[in-house]
């Protein structure tokens, strides 16, 4: 984003006040405590019931903000800064994002509906990625707020957006239309939600639809009331050649029809009629809801013009969203289904309809419900009718949460209450948690995942969390840099930079990444035995590797005349022909790969030569990420041009050239080359504190406190009394040490771990298979979960106080340690 200030006084309707118009804004903001902020920021002073953003902006100039769109000036503040003066900041800031998406021009969908937004988008997003460069609202930024702020994030690499749009009363949907504009609307599940809004269900339609208004086909599932509000809708709303692409269970004049839908073993097989052709598919839920979503995507798909293999291949590798209704082990052989974010009617007979499906392991069914919110009945009516849901589900005990809840509780036969968590938490020993299934679900404001915690099962182990949507994120934040054409290279060398070689191996072939980088043979093996079938560069092959790498169909790596005549003749006696290779050039680095004096001995040796193909041209820089060290950086790149150029000219060859890493990718993207090599940054790493921020946290290391004890002062922790108390002080030791790849610099208050929220110094030495910590101030017990990296504190911040570098800190997390991955 580059736009010139003074080309917003006409789009925002504002009065101009300040000393400078003629400058360039690069981000917008709305949140005062961002360390994005900068000169070069446009600042919206949103002001709401709870706050109000002009008291901040004082400090903000201070800070170096000098570009603010204001209702008023503060005191104090004019000729300090530029200021658009409008009547309504909220509402500049959606002319703003208008704007700003008509500055481009590719396919929009715009999904809407009650349930089902944000899972039908995410699904999408996952469906879609490996094809598109993808825009989307983030999280379930789908409000007034949300969607511009979602749309603002667009940039010129996107080429596919994906938004969602929620709305609690009449007269918003419009407003959020004229900043999505979508070219393609998805109506998603019509309940209950929000009802309070509108006067009828009818109202609630028309006003949804109200985002469909230029949009050339409208996806949605067919019935008699949305049918007639869709046929007023366009008559109202016309557009050229608007397609209404339906689906539905019941009505064969649907686009799709599903004739068939048989749940098995938690999944789900629905037999389709699409063009006259029928087709079996197979989703990887059981509950309603993830079908009816499910379906959706598969019309954005079907109109997309995938084929039924794609479709089938990417549908099966679908996932729950936010890890709702997420299955967990419970302490005394219970089962947890935790749904501690939400509490709706509908979304709890969703919820109830997938403890029915998941209670196998337990007979017995128990309920824990907070109060319900949004739910268009007067409260007589809705616990009447929560009431008759739990009795028809059978559910054995019903434990409410809530004010609301307590006081209609002589409608539930089998129901205990208490007016709050925190009395909850105080009688939860006498509730005799044993062999159940237990139902969790909760409103946010209720705070129930302190009752999961309490309920989960506690396992003493240590576990490095994989989160692959960060890494899908990471992938498509750096693919969004590069020139159309230009291929990607990602490094899953060294266990994936620790992470996990294969599971992230799979999930890049399915983002259609071009090829994979390993460093020795064996890596490469187990990846092929894995079922990888992308290209796999060997980065840095031994001789003896050879006949393995021919027999895995590897590629290796060739930086040496002797490397060179080795791999030849082993390729002669196989009677090869055209294997690929890739030829190293050392243009500075000095570590490996052909200098410009062999050269001539190297063309000699490929002149005329059959046996072997060189694939691609490759040379590392050594100092892409220090920008202090630009000239020697240019020179390598010269340098490459010249002898890569010498080589194509003289072996008369057409090979891919490579020579940017992830740093080489940010700073100097001239020298993108055919291909570049995507490293650390995959992982969530960059050495730009500038582009650190857009990158998301991949993994976060995680342990538990396995004994608490309190020691007086003048005692001491751990080998050699390194640690020596002051004063009475609260000990925890965690179950991880340098064998598990913790350094012992890390230890003696030089380092600390995260235990609720909050840091604890680590105290003493970092033993082989333990650690300790300072928990005085921290409210915790055994069994409470540590965090030793993630977002606090990160492998950059411990690699900083280490005096190393991120790659070391991830990579020498031990193979003991168990590897969870998870979207």
């Amino acid at each position: 984003m580059s736009i010139n200030l003074k080309n917003l006084i006409s789009v925002l309707d504002a009065k101009w006040i300040g000393p400078d118009t003629d400058i360039f804004i690069d981000h917008i903001s709305i949140d005062s405590r961002s360390l994005q902020n900068g000169s070069k920021t446009l600042f919206f002073a949103l002001s709401g019931a709870n706050n109000d953003a002009h008291l901040y902006i004082p400090e903000l100039i201070e800070k170096g903000v000098q570009n603010f769109v204001v209702h008023h000036i503060p005191q104090n503040s004019e000729g300090k800064a530029n200021f658009l003066v409008v009547n309504n900041t909220l509402k500049a800031l959606q002319q703003f994002a208008s704007y700003y998406r008509d500055l481009f021009d590719f396919p929009v969908l715009g999904l809407t509906g009650s349930n089902g937004k944000t899972i039908v988008k995410e699904w999408l997003n996952f469906l879609l990625s490996p094809d598109y460069n993808i825009i989307r609202s983030p999280k379930s930024y789908n409000s007034q707020v949300g969607v511009p702020l979602s749309v603002i994030a667009i940039n010129v690499k996107h080429n596919l957006g994906i938004f969602e749009a929620g709305i609690s009363t009449v007269n918003e949907m419009s407003k959020l239309e004229n900043i999505i504009k979508p070219t393609i609307g998805v109506l998603t599940n019509i309940g209950p939600a929000h009802d309070e809004g509108f006067d009828k269900l009818e109202q609630k339609i028309r006003e949804k639809l109200l985002l469909f208004k230029k949009s050339k086909v409208i996806i949605y599932q067919k019935n008699e009331l949305v049918d007639h509000s869709l046929k007023v809708f366009c008559e109202e709303y016309p557009v050229n050649d608007r397609t209404l692409f339906s689906w539905s269970f019941t009505d064969s004049m649907a686009d799709v029809f599903i004739l068939e839908k048989e749940s098995r073993n938690e999944k789900t097989i629905v037999q389709y009629q699409f063009q006259n052709e029928f087709f079996d598919l197979e989703i990887p839920f059981s509950d309603s809801a993830s079908v009816e979503n499910t379906i959706s995507c598969l019309l954005v798909l079907l109109y997309f013009n995938y084929d039924f293999e794609t479709i089938q291949e990417r549908m099966k590798m679908l996932y729950p969203v936010e890890m709702r209704l997420e299955v967990k082990n419970g302490i005394n052989n219970c089962s947890i289904i935790d749904d501690s974010y939400s509490s709706d009617f509908q979304s709890l007979k969703i919820a109830l309809d997938f403890l029915e499906s998941q209670q196998k392991k337990n007979a017995t069914k128990t309920v824990i419900l907070s109060d319900i919110f949004q739910s268009g009945f007067s409260n007589e009516e809705l616990y009447s009718k929560v009431a008759q849901l739990i009795a028809d589900n059978k559910v054995n005990r019903v434990i409410g949460i809530g004010k609301t809840i307590t006081s209609f509780a002589a409608k539930f036969t089998n129901i205990i209450t208490f007016e709050n968590t925190a009395e909850f938490i105080s009688k939860f020993e006498s509730l005799n948690f044993n062999n159940e299934t237990i139902l969790i679900k909760g409103a946010r404001s209720f705070q129930f995942e302190e009752i999961v915690s309490l309920l989960e099962e506690k396992t003493h182990e240590t576990v490095l969390e994989i989160n692959l949507d960060s890494i899908s994120h990471n992938l498509n934040f750096f693919k969004a840099k590069l020139n159309p054409g230009v291929k990607i290279m990602v490094m899953v060398k060294a266990f994936g930079y620790g992470n996990g070689g294969l599971e992230i191996a799979k999930l890049l072939e399915h983002h259609k990444v071009d090829y994979l980088g390993v460093a020795f043979a064996d890596e490469g093996i187990s990846l092929k035995n894995g079922g990888i079938k992308l290209p796999i560069m060997v980065l840095n092959p031994e001789s003896t590797s050879f006949p393995s790498i021919i027999q895995y169909q590897l590629e290796p790596e060739i930086y040496s005349i002797k490397g060179l005549n080795a791999f030849l003749k082993i390729a002669r006696e196989k009677n090869l022909k055209d294997f690929p290779i890739h030829i190293k050039l050392d243009t500075g680095m000095h570590r490996l790969g052909f200098e410009e004096n062999t050269f001539d001995e190297l063309i000699a040796t490929l002149k005329g030569n059959t046996t072997v193909k060189v694939k691609s041209v490759l040379s590392h820089l050594a100092t892409s990420d220090e920008m202090k060290h630009y000239d020697f950086v240019i020179s390598q790149i010269n340098l490459f041009e010249k002898l890569s150029s010498k080589l194509i000219s003289e072996l008369n060859i057409n090979p891919i050239r490579h020579i940017l890493n992830t740093s080489g990718i940010s700073n100097f993207p001239d020298a993108q080359y055919n291909m570049v090599r995507l490293g650390i940054g995959l992982y969530g790493v960059s050495n730009d504190p500038s582009e650190q921020k857009y990158l998301e946290n991949v993994s976060t290391l995680k342990s538990i406190i396995s004994q608490v004890r309190t020691i007086p002062g003048g005692d001491s922790v751990g080998y050699g009394r390194r640690f020596m108390a002051q004063k009475t002080t609260k000990i925890a030791t965690i179950p991880i040490g340098y064998a598990d790849g913790i350094s012992r610099l890390w230890g003696n208050q030089v380092g600390f771990v995260t235990i609720k929220n909050q840091k604890a110094s680590i105290v003493g030495s970092v033993c082989m298979d333990m650690l300790m910590v300072d928990v005085s101030e921290i409210d915790c017990k055994e069994g409470d979960s540590v965090i030793i990296f993630g977002e606090s504190p990160t492998v950059i911040e411990m690699a900083e106080a280490l005096k190393t570098i991120p790659y070391e800190i991830l990579t020498s997390i031990s193979q003991r340690v168990k590897r969870v991955f998870f979207r």
